[in-house]
């Protein structure tokens, strides 16, 4: 490899990184270099109209009953949570009865292998900053290991591009800020690279379920796993009805071929933005849940010698996230449900908004830390049945709730009861020492600079925003 690219392949070697690695980047820079943004534009799609409702394929159970034994679960775990000021995995953090979001996963697949006697293998794909924290974590479930799988794999990394010379950034005072995660589009490559793909088809493994550690609301369900391995179908996404809250989430549409594809809002042109956040023309988005068999995939990644040729994502931001006076960057990203336009027997399937419960911001988590949810029997995240409304709004003021050691002293004592709330602002900074429940629409403000506590309902009643 010659030219600008050079310099990038010494970095990527020097770090270690495989030959796969570095082709698939280059692939990727070589995009970049003949100025490809990854922007799809409108006037190339279609929209989705009509897909199969998970309702609708609940014949399938007794057929994923059958293909359970041939199962992998595979946990997307790379995310550190900086945005809530974590060091650590995020899926460490407490999200339920003093469980967190692993301990939670944990239990499902040893409860689900314990209602069906079936050896399903759960795995992580960490990233080099989770994988010591995770495995240190999962030494409280030996029971995990029992099949000759490892418990994890590691994504990869590649370099961060300067915009005005497209050379590698060096930034002497963190040189680890010098690289970045290649998004979840990586798990292809790392399955490939890692041999990961290779052992679990030779171990029996046919499918693998794939969905985000922070999302207890993906799992395992068996109608899934047998319309999949009944109707042979290589790549199938769990997508649901999109709402204003959705807008800025990628959406399913078709390309000019009538093929299933998916457009995430990186990839959107600035004047298609508008275009791209009617919910009502694109009206399914994706809840990166993906159902995968892994010998089309193994298949495919051979006709293609290892490289996806996942559409380019693109992403421009300072190269020191803390510093915006530092040399702008290019960030090369690819989403792993944009696979979906690689295979062509890939479907998509129309599931309820009880599958997908990410948690990205304290506001998420308080939902979940609240009475809205409680955990069954099976570990499963479920809305409590005296809720009465569909959703929770949440709004807390990111001065004092936004980095989760803020957010957990305001909250340790107490969390206010949210069953009958649909939508919730809090301004100023607020703790909560009492339970008081919250209805309809309701917003506290403390103006003054100094706490104020509930302890008491003349507390809360003097927090309650008259507006």
């Amino acid at each position: 490899m010659q030219g600008r690219f050079k310099a990038f392949q010494d970095r990527m070697e020097q770090a270690g990184l495989s030959s796969l690695a570095i082709r698939t980047f280059a692939s990727y820079f070589e995009q970049v270099e003949h100025g490809a943004t990854g922007l799809i534009s409108s006037s190339s799609l279609s929209a989705v109209e009509e897909l199969p409702s998970l309702e609708s394929i609940g014949a399938y159970v007794e057929q994923g009953r059958d293909a359970l034994s041939s199962l992998l679960v595979i946990k997307l775990n790379g995310g550190l949570g900086t945005s809530m000021g974590l060091d650590k995995a995020k899926s460490l953090l407490p999200v339920k009865e003093g469980f967190s979001f692993l301990d939670i996963i944990c239990k499902q697949v040893l409860d689900t292998r314990k209602s069906f006697g079936s050896v399903v293998p759960l795995v992580f794909m960490n990233s080099f900053r989770t994988d010591v924290d995770t495995l240190n974590a999962l030494e409280q479930y030996p029971e995990l290991h029992t099949t000759d799988l490892p418990l994890s794999f590691v994504q990869g990394r590649v370099p961060k591009i300067e915009t005005e010379t497209l050379a590698p950034f060096s930034w002497e005072t963190n040189e680890q800020l010098e690289w970045c995660p290649p998004g979840h589009g990586d798990i292809y490559t790392a399955l490939l690279e890692s041999g990961y793909l290779e052992r679990a088809i030779n171990s029996g493994y046919r499918y693998a379920f794939v969905s985000n550690s922070d999302n207890l609301g993906a799992n395992l369900d068996l109608s899934l796993l047998g319309f999949l391995a009944s109707k042979q179908i290589p790549f199938l996404m769990e997508v649901a009805d999109r709402t204003a809250a959705d807008r800025k989430g990628g959406h399913l549409a078709r390309d000019a071929q009538g093929r299933l594809l998916l457009r995430e809002f990186a990839q959107c042109p600035k004047e298609d933005r508008e275009d791209f956040q009617d919910y009502k023309k694109y009206c399914f988005f994706n809840t990166n849940s993906l159902w995968i068999d892994l010998v089309a995939l193994q298949r495919l990644l051979d006709e293609r010698k290892g490289i996806l040729g996942l559409p380019l994502i693109r992403n421009e931001k300072p190269g020191d996230p803390r510093d915006e006076s530092s040399p702008r960057v290019y960030q090369l990203e690819t989403a792993m449900g944009t696979a979906i336009s690689c295979f062509a027997r890939a479907q998509a399937v129309r599931v309820p908004r009880s599958r997908f419960l990410p948690v990205k911001t304290t506001n998420d988590l308080l939902e979940l830390w609240s009475d809205r949810f409680e955990l069954d029997k099976h570990y499963r995240l479920q809305r409590s049945p005296h809720c009465s409304t569909e959703t929770c709004l949440i709004h807390l003021d990111p001065r004092f709730f936004k980095k989760i050691d803020d957010f957990e002293v305001r909250f340790r004592t107490a969390t206010p009861s949210l069953l009958h709330c649909r939508e919730l602002t809090i301004e100023g900074d607020i703790a909560f020492a009492a339970p008081v429940s919250l209805h309809e629409i309701m917003s506290l403000c403390n103006n003054d600079e100094a706490q104020k506590v509930i302890q008491s309902v003349d507390d809360f009643d003097a927090l309650v925003s008259k507006e």
